[in-house]
This record gives structure tokens, C-alpha cells and sequence, in this order.
């Protein structure tokens, strides 16, 4: 094994960056990594499936045509949820009997092979992703990567061990009630449960179709933000796929400006019997405030309402309809705790469907209406570790407990990533989830990254390493608008701004750039606010946030000559806001000796 194989660093610069310098081949690398990962194996049961030398060949032989420079991840190895399929070689959701032999690839794998990366194998998981612990498979029950007296967490139980153990710089998993959460918080890892329908679920065996997600497991935020902006594609083999708006693609993660989040009350939190707990969710909190964050209390049981719909409700009907053949023609197929899951599907009726899906409705409004002045909520992702003698003794109670916090999310179509904040007194890995909106992961993935950048926690394999972000303004659902004139609060035209959704952020003032005209005609009498060299003076602005959907129809009922550019404010940020066309000037009266247009129109 070359010596560079034998370290925990798989993180995609780094990969590449050994590439690069001839340090390594992806033969090299790969063949070792596979090596490695049998050797795991039978201690952690994270494979289903690993690839054989020849089965890997083609992707070998494939790899050595190309150039580095053409693929984002050049010979990255992967490993894949064996609910996800991988063309030639068997899809068995962790159930023999239901095992067959896709001839094509789930859209997300040929995406990331497209794109160069290898995969490494089929990873273990609770059977047909009905779990959140990762003990419930007949290929065996899969411990934690840091101390084997815990599980793995699940249902993506293997998918997180190939990357907390070093055998893949990603891996593939599935979420529907927190599976693509729960093991990141055990293993020290980055959970990515993107936005419903942002990367394709052609090719995944559902657990539950209207809620599927497929998730990534990374050691850090920004390479989940990497691949995620190079597989959030509207993919037409997938019904449920969307169109990832521009707001959130790959240049939206940065670092976060001054935020507000959520917490949820105390009366909502719940540690099981954790002493630890809330003094690392405490932590948590004042980190993210130390980031420029603003705590908000928030009531989250409307969330926690609709996180019991889940298994209390007709859900169950849906698993249902993928297992239940199997189940009731071949009951030793299914494993007795997935058995015991699905017992009551049969008996649901369409009423009681309709009756849980309005329900649902109604919470959705309520939470949504929760995260209106929100940039995201933070809550622990799971509220303590579980052994595995305690998962042996109350398997439903203890399954349970894990998705306290993660239940919700897809049912109320929320985006969210699972990231490290700390290691507890028993060395178990610990961390937060932050959720949000539909449509914010690049914005989440920023935050997380500023976190872990915050924390400096060791990455997995115990190894300290720099960690980075973009010098760049993160961006999210809501775009900040500056203006100075007829739009500022309880004036003549802030109407068009509050009809849209908008919210007063703060006053300030320009940079000492600028002069300001009353311009000709009215009404509404309007100010122009121009950039100058020479001679100009800080200006009284508001910056507001209004939904980035609504920017455009704000933007085609500005009159001429006002326009939207960039403004810069007093602390240097340059943020959009109402310039003026030059031409505007004719007529107009310079008016920069007030400082401001409400000065203006007092004086």
C-alpha cells in the first residue's frame, strides 16, 4: 500500500491535490482503499457489495483516457447505499429476497461517474431504509466508527462508516425521517439532506416516495456543497425532481453575513436523561452567536406534531406499498422489527390519509409562518448516543428517541445538513442540525462550514487540517436591498416593498461616496443617489430583505431613471440598492447637504 493510502485525508482538494503532484494514482489509491475496506469489513459490516478488483476495472481503464483537468472528481472514490443503484452489480435494500440487477445506474451514480469519481461499493443499511440506528440488517449490524459499543447509526449505517472509517472520500445515502442525519452526528461527520427533489431519486428503491431524499456523507460542509452543485440537475427520469433556483447554486456558499436562528424553547428539547446534552447544544448556540448570529426563540412543537405523522399517520402505508408484497407472500424475507413497523399499513384507509394529509397542511402553515424572519433554526440532531445493548433491549423506544429531531424536515419540505459541533466526556461524536427552508442548502452548508470552522474540531481519522471559506457573501432565499429614498419605511412608495414579503433589516449609512439629488417631477417625488470620486458624503439608507422570487417584479416597476446596482455601505459591504442613471440629473437638485431624503423632507 503506497504510505499516502494509510491517511484519513480522502477530502476531494486533497485527492485531487495528490493527483496532481504525482503523489498518487486513483489505480493506486483505489486498489489500496479497497484493500483496506475488505480488511474492515468484517468487524463493521459497512459492505454489502465491494467491488472486486475486476469489477473495478472498467472504471480504472476508463479513467486513465481522460485528463485531470476535465473532471471535477477525478478519480474521487465514492460508496453507494445499497438501496441506490449501481449498474451490473445487485440492489438488495438489505434484503436478499427482494435483491435484482439494475442494468443502468441511479442518475445520481451516473452523474458522479460522468463526472470521475469511482465507486468503491454497495454499503450496508437497515433494511429497506426503515431505521435510524443501523443494526437492522441480515448482513449484520453495523458499530460506530468511533467506539463499537454504539451503532453506527442508520438507515445509511454503512455509507457513514466508508467515510469515517477512510475508504471513500464520499458516500451516497437515502433520508426520509433522519437517515442521512443520524449517522453524520455519530461519526463525526457532514450530513447533507438537500432540499426534496435537488438531486434525482431515479434508480433509489423508495422508502417513502413523496419524501425520499438522497443525502451525502462528507468530513466537511464545503465539499458538500461541491457536490451538491454539480448533481442538483432537473433530471426528467425523476418525477419528483426540481429546478434548483439560481440563488442556490455553487457560488451562493460563502460566508454568512450577521444572521438570525432559531432555538428551540426548553420546554421542546428533550436529552433523554443526557446531562451532557444540553450543555453541548448551549455551546452550540453560543458559537453561532459568536458568528455573527442572533438566538431566536422559537416554538417547535408544531414540528415535533408533524414529525409523529410520520409513523402515527398513513406514511406507514407508503413503505408499505414497496414491501408489503414481499412481506405477505415471504414473511421470513422481512426482518420481525420491519415487520412490526409496517403491521398497521394494511388497516389504513383512505380518510384517515386525507384527514393526516390536511393536518399536515395546517402545520406546515404554522411553521412556515415560525421561519418567516429566520435565516435558519439549529437543534441537536439526535438528543444523546444509544448503546447497542440498549438498541438490543428496547429497539422501537431507542430508534425512536434518535429521530426526536429529524422526523420533520421532509415531511414539511425543509432543507437541512447534520454538522459536528463536539466530542462528548465518552469521546462519541456530537453535533447540530441546521435546518431551514426549501431552497437554502447552499446558504446551510455555509453556516455549517463557518461552524466547523468556528469549533476546529478534528476531522475523521482524528487529524487536524485547515479549514476554509469563501471570502465571498453567502446567499440564500432573501435578497438585501438598499434604498434611500421614496421606498424607506412608512414613505410614499414602501408599500411595493412590504407587499412582497420584505422586512426591515437595518439602518445605516452609504459610504462617504455619494451625492444625493431631488429629481425632477413627482409624485412621487424620488431621490437619485450617486456614486462620485470626489465631494461626496454618507447617505441615510435602509437595507431591507424581501424574498429573491419578488426581486424581479420589484426590479420592472422601477421607473427610469432609477435602476438597481451595487451600493456601498458604510462598514465597506457593497450590497444591491437604487442607483441612478446619469441622465436622471438634468433638472434634479443637489440635495447631499441634508444627508438623507427624510432630512430632506423635514427641512
Amino acid at each position: 500500500m503506497n504510505q499516502n493510502t494509510s491517511l484519513f485525508d480522502l477530502r476531494l482538494d486533497s485527492v485531487r491535490a495528490a493527483y496532481q503532484n504525482g503523489s498518487q494514482t486513483p489505480r493506486q489509491l483505489i486498489l489500496a482503499l479497497r484493500d483496506k475496506a475488505a480488511a474492515l469489513n468484517p468487524d463493521y459490516h459497512l459492505f454489502i457489495h465491494l467491488l472486486s478488483a475486476e469489477e473495478l476495472e472498467p472504471y480504472l481503464s476508463a479513467l486513465e483516457s481522460r485528463e485531470l483537468k476535465d473532471l471535477p472528481l477525478y478519480g474521487v472514490p465514492f460508496s453507494i447505499k445499497d438501496n441506490i443503484d449501481l449498474a451490473g452489480i445487485p440492489t438488495t435494500a438489505a434484503c436478499p429476497d427482494f435483491a435484482y440487477t439494475p442494468e443502468r445506474s441511479a442518475t445520481i451514480v451516473e452523474q458522479l461517474i460522468g463526472l470521475g469519481a469511482i465507486p468503491m461499493g454497495k454499503t450496508n443499511l437497515d433494511q429497506f431504509a426503515t431505521g435510524l440506528n443501523g443494526s437492522r440488517s441480515p448482513y449484520g449490524a453495523c458499530p460506530n466508527s468511533v467506539n463499537m459499543d454504539y451503532p453506527s447509526g442508520g438507515s445509511s449505517a454503512g455509507s457513514s462508516l466508508a467515510v469515517a472509517l477512510g475508504v471513500s472520500s464520499f458516500a451516497l445515502g437515502t433520508d426520509t425521517a433522519g437517515s442521512g442525519r443520524v449517522p453524520a452526528a455519530l461519526n463525526n461527520l457532514v450530513g447533507m439532506k438537500a432540499t426534496k427533489g435537488l438531486i434525482s431519486t431515479a434508480g433509489v428503491v423508495p422508502a417513502c416516495r413523496t419524501l425520499d431524499c438522497v443525502t451525502t456523507f462528507t468530513a466537511t460542509a464545503r465539499e458538500a456543497s461541491q457536490l451538491l452543485a454539480l448533481t442538483a440537475r432537473l433530471d426528467p427520469q425523476d418525477e419528483y425532481s426540481r429546478n434548483n433556483p439560481s440563488w442556490n447554486d455553487g457560488s451562493a456558499f460563502g460566508k454568512p453575513r450577521p444572521f438570525r436562528f432559531g432555538v428551540p424553547r426548553a420546554q421542546d428539547l428533550e436529552f433523554f436523561g443526557c446531562s451532557q446534552g444540553p450543555l453541548l447544544f448551549g455551546d452550540a448556540i453560543d458559537r453561532l452567536t459568536a458568528m455573527g448570529g442572533e438566538a431566536v426563540t422559537l416554538d417547535l412543537s408544531p414540528f415535533l406534531e408533524a414529525a409523529r405523522l410520520l409513523y402515527e399517520g398513513p406514511w406507514v402505508a407508503e413503505r408499505y406499498s414497496v414491501v408489503g408484497e414481499l412481506a405477505e407472500n415471504n414473511p421470513d424475507a422481512v426482518l420481525p422489527v420491519i415487520r412490526a413497523v409496517l403491521a398497521k399499513a394494511p388497516s389504513v384507509t383512505g380518510v384517515q390519509t386525507f384527514r393526516a394529509q390536511y393536518r399536515l397542511q395546517v402545520l406546515k402553515a404554522q411553521c412556515d409562518k415560525l421561519l418567516e424572519g429566520l435565516d435558519c433554526v439549529v437543534t441537536p440532531t439526535i438528543g444523546r448516543p444509544v448503546t447497542l445493548a440498549e438498541l438490543h433491549a428496547e429497539p422501537v423506544l431507542r430508534n425512536s428517541e434518535l429521530g426526536y429531531y429529524t422526523n420533520f424536515v421532509n415531511l414539511l419540505d425543509y432543507a437541512a445538513i447534520a454538522v459536528p459541533s463536539a466530542f462528548m466526556d465518552n469521546g462519541m461524536p456530537w453535533g447540530v442540525t441546521l435546518f431551514g427552508r426549501a431552497f437554502t442548502d447552499q446558504y446551510l452548508l455555509s453556516v455549517a462550514q463557518a461552524l466547523q470552522c468556528e469549533t476546529e474540531l478534528p476531522l475523521i481519522g482524528g487529524q487536524h487540517v485547515d479549514l476554509t471559506i469563501p471570502a465571498n457573501a453567502a446567499r440564500s432565499d432573501v435578497a438585501r436591498l438598499v434604498v434611500c429614498g421614496a421606498h424607506l419605511d412608512g414613505l410614499a412608495l414602501n408599500w411595493q416593498l412590504k407587499q412582497r414579503g420584505a422586512r426591515l433589516i437595518e439602518a445605516t449609512q452609504s459610504s462617504p461616496n455619494y451625492q444625493l439629488y431631488a429629481l425632477a417631477g413627482g409624485p412621487p417625488f424620488r431621490p437619485g443617489m450617486v456614486r462620485v470620486d470626489q465631494g461626496g458624503v454618507a447617505i441615510e439608507v435602509e437595507v431591507w430583505e424581501l424574498p429573491s422570487l419578488e426581486l424581479g417584479s420589484f426590479l420592472t416597476a422601477i421607473a427610469a431613471p432609477l435602476g438597481l446596482g451595487k451600493v456601498q455601505l458604510a462598514d465597506g459591504r457593497w450590497e444591491t440598492g437604487f442607483i441612478c442613471e446619469g441622465y436622471g440629473l438634468d433638472g434634479a437638485t443637489d440635495i447631499s447637504h441634508f444627508g438623507g431624503w427624510r432630512a430632506y423632507l423635514k427641512g
